[in-house]
């Protein structure tokens, strides 16, 4: 199964397949039932990755910092202790519920169309996520940074590398990456022309 989720991210990422209003009605319903259970039985607990890169993929811009995929807000104390304000947003308002204690600031939206200001972002955290590229290019500021973290490294279900990350956003992109515990980091900035 997780294969199967691997393809669908990667050709999600690559602009192969669309993300359309069922498909995000399908995963919010799918992690709306999985909430309540989520820290105890789906959850990895695996901080490894995140904790590296927030050690070792700076510096980072000064600013806001969006946590997409936030899911129960598990790793957004973590990003507390580096960014000045960490927004949580998740498509499934259940997932979001759950994290009212480790998150102050929660959104409900769609990945795939930010309710956030052009250029906006100072650093967009995507922990097992799905890549939505023109999306995070568009709300990064321009000396942005995408932190890209797979709990689970190659294994997990939506692991891309960092240079398929890069090749999917537009533009020109350089990244760095690492493993750490049983993951994968990358941290990717635009390129100075």
């Amino acid at each position: 199964m997780a294969e199967v989720f691997r393809a669908f991210a990667r050709d999600l990422a690559a602009g192969r397949r669309s993300w359309d209003v069922d498909t995000a009605r399908f995963i919010a319903g799918q992690f709306d039932e999985l909430a309540s259970e989520w820290d105890v039985t789906r959850a990895t607990g695996r901080d490894d990755p995140l904790r590296d890169a927030l050690e070792r993929g700076g510096p980072f811009p000064g600013g806001s910092c969006l946590e997409l995929g936030s899911g129960t807000g598990l790793f957004t104390p973590l990003l507390g202790t580096v960014f000045p304000r960490v927004i949580s947003m998740d498509l499934a308002e259940q997932m979001l519920h759950r994290a009212a204690g480790r998150s102050p600031l929660r959104v409900r939206a769609d990945a795939s169309a930010l309710p956030v200001a052009a250029a906006h972002v100072a650093v967009i955290a995507a922990i097992d996520m799905l890549l939505f590229p023109a999306e995070v290019a568009r709300a990064l500021a321009p000396d942005g940074v995408l932190l890209w973290i797979n709990q689970l490294g190659e294994e997990g279900p939506l692991y891309l590398p960092a240079d398929d990350v890069a090749a999917a956003l537009p533009g020109k992109w350089q990244a760095v990456e690492a493993q750490a515990g049983w993951g994968s980091w990358a941290v990717l900035r635009r390129r100075a022309l």
